[in-house]
């Protein structure tokens, strides 16, 4: 599934629209929370869906606007496949880093760990990294004002969520490391 979904994005990308590159990262995130997430706890309903709602309004509405952007003229600058490329290696990165935190919990155990590999020695938070990668890649693959804004919206909260994450791990390890940022390695 993941080679079609791969594949359609590629040929709806060349082909001028940012809907299937979009697309495919959502079925992505579905297919991670199906198939590889160990959930500790239960997440409060009002706040599921209020994620939810945002990213599927967010979706329509980029798609809807990628369809009456068509006829236009194109921008000057081609940024389609620099796009591909930052959104299939955010497409990537999220994939393995969440493969790495299905990896962190035995099924009879229910605590929490300090996430090891990939990233995570520099970020607590690498998949949010690559998340934003793929917005971005949608942005630069779509090129218009409200993907930007997606993008840096998208950023933004991922971005208050990690150093959330963050603190939450510093508080319930003295061991974290000191040297270990939110979301940017040795920046953020």
């Amino acid at each position: 599934m993941a080679t079609f979904v791969v594949h359609a994005c590629i040929v709806m990308t060349l082909k001028g629209t940012c809907r299937g590159s979009y697309l495919a990262e959502r079925l992505m995130s579905w297919k991670e929370v199906l198939f590889l997430h160990k959930f500790s706890s239960h997440m409060v309903l009002n706040t599921a869906l209020i994620i939810s709602s945002t990213y599927l309004s967010s979706a329509a509405s980029m798609i809807y606007i990628q369809h009456r952007v068509q006829g236009l003229p194109e921008p000057p600058v081609d940024l389609k496949y620099l796009g591909l490329l930052v959104f299939v290696v955010g497409i990537v990165g999220n994939f393995y880093h969440h493969y790495l935190l299905s990896k962190l919990r035995d099924k009879n155990v229910k605590g929490y760990t300090i996430p090891r590999g990939g990233l995570f020695s520099l970020v607590i938070c690498p998949h949010y990294l690559f998340e934003i990668l793929t917005f971005i890649g949608c942005s630069l693959i779509s090129q218009t004002l409200f993907s930007f804004l997606c993008a840096a919206g998208s950023a933004a909260y991922l971005l208050a969520r990690s150093r959330a994450t963050r603190n939450w791990y510093r508080s319930k390890f003295e061991d974290f490391p000191k040297n270990v940022k939110a979301l940017i390695p040795y920046v953020l």
